[in-house]
C-alpha cells in the first residue's frame, strides 16, 4: 500500500506534464492556423475591394435602365389612358 501512495502521484505528475506539453503544442498549432486564416481573409478582402468599383458601375447602370423603363411605361400608360378617355367622352355624347 505504501508503494501505491508513492507510485500513483509520480504517474499523475508524468501524465500531467505530458498533457501540458500536448496542450502547448496544440496552442501553437492553433495560433498558426489563426494567422493563416487571417492572411487568407485579408487577401479575400483585397480582392473584393478591387471588385467594388465594378459593382458600383453595374449598380449605376441598372438604376439608369430602371429609370428609363419607368419613364417609358409612364408615357405609354398616359397615352393609352388618353385614348380610352377620348373614347369614353365620345360614347357619353
Amino acid at each position: 500500500m505504501e508503494t501505491l501512495h508513492t507510485f500513483l502521484p509520480v504517474i499523475l505528475y508524468i501524465f500531467g506534464i505530458a498533457l501540458l506539453i500536448v496542450m502547448i503544442i496544440l496552442g501553437i498549432k492553433l495560433i498558426q492556423t489563426v494567422n493563416k486564416t487571417n492572411r487568407l481573409l485579408d487577401d479575400i478582402e483585397k480582392k473584393m475591394n478591387s471588385f467594388n468599383q465594378l459593382f458600383h458601375i453595374v449598380d449605376v447602370v441598372a438604376d439608369r435602365f430602371a429609370f428609363v423603363s419607368d419613364r417609358i411605361v409612364d408615357i405609354l400608360s398616359g397615352f393609352v389612358r388618353k385614348i380610352f378617355k377620348r373614347k369614353e367622352e365620345k360614347n357619353d355624347e
